[in-house]
């Protein structure tokens, strides 16, 4: 009731289609005051970001002080397009100083040149565009919020720099983030 009544919405304790809408509707209005990123079609994407595994676009995006950890070892660096690293650098900031910074220590992937899951064409992370955090309690089919754990606040933060969450925006996959618009 308190997550519908942050997202605007009457606190009625069903999570239903209302709920999702207000919920996208919510951070959307946050991503839409950033808005940096191309749309998530092939052609924009390879526009904006290039090829899909060409790794000359990657950086190392240094956060040995974080606390970002993959499978339970420090991670000094994670590989991303250098066009993401500064507003990914702002996020795992925030998140690092906040109350959910637990969720960097189930760091689970940025770079990785792989297809979407079930489909052609190519995933965010081929990019080094998408982070996934915390797939042991946000797994891909599981829905959010009925399921999936990933907090609302963790989604804003992720928005106020454009980028847009998969729980909120399909309805599952909350452990993945994405600069796409």
């Amino acid at each position: 009731m308190a997550m519908q009544e942050r997202v605007g919405t009457p606190a009625d304790g069903f999570w239903g289609p209302q709920s999702i809408a207000a919920c996208q509707r919510h951070l959307y209005g946050i991503i839409r005051q950033v808005k940096p990123w191309p749309r998530p079609d092939a052609a924009s994407l390879e526009k904006f970001y290039g090829e899909p595994g060409d790794e000359s676009q990657l950086v190392s995006l240094m956060v040995p002080t974080l606390g970002v950890e993959y499978d339970g070892k420090p991670v000094k660096s994670i590989r991303c397009h250098h066009r993401v690293a500064e507003p990914l650098q702002r996020v795992l900031t925030e998140l690092a100083a906040g109350p959910h910074a637990g969720l960097l220590k189930l760091y689970a992937g940025c770079y990785n040149l792989r297809k979407k899951r079930g489909g052609n064409s190519y995933s965010l992370h081929a990019y080094g565009a998408a982070i996934d955090l915390d797939p042991e309690s946000n797994a891909f089919h599981d829905s959010w919020p009925m399921q999936s754990t990933m907090p609302l606040e963790v989604m804003e933060t992720f928005a106020k720099e454009g980028f847009k969450s998969g729980g909120s925006s399909w309805g599952f996959d909350s452990m993945h983030f994405e600069a796409t618009n």
